[in-house]
């Protein structure tokens, strides 16, 4: 049995989080809070935010919570939108705000 968790549309750059996913992957739930906690990374903050709605997710299908690892967690790229910075002489300068679609899923270990 599974949880998952997904969240859209956030304005951090992919590149960002899949630094912080790859710490938690295979971590037990717990030890994976653990570690988003004390990561000073700006992406542990939605991360640690979709740990807790999976794990909530766990609880409401009646999983053991001791049990919960975390199984797949996988970043992709959302739309980017595109900002327009002025420069010398009339030039313009583009500015790319990427954005992360990620996805958290939580199974019980045997």
């Amino acid at each position: 049995m599974e949880a998952t968790a997904k969240v859209t549309f956030v304005r951090i750059a992919p590149r960002k989080v899949k630094i912080v996913l790859d710490l938690i992957r295979n971590q037990p739930a717990e030890k994976a809070m653990a570690i988003l906690k004390y990561t000073p990374k700006a992406a542990c903050e939605v991360v640690a935010k979709l740990l807790k709605s999976a794990m909530a997710n766990a609880e409401n299908k009646d999983m053991d919570m001791s049990k919960l690892y975390v199984a797949e967690c996988y970043v992709g790229q959302g739309p980017t939108l595109k900002r327009i910075r002025p420069r010398a002489q009339g030039r313009a300068f583009r500015i790319n705000k990427k954005t992360s679609h990620i996805t958290l899923v939580l199974k019980e270990a045997e």
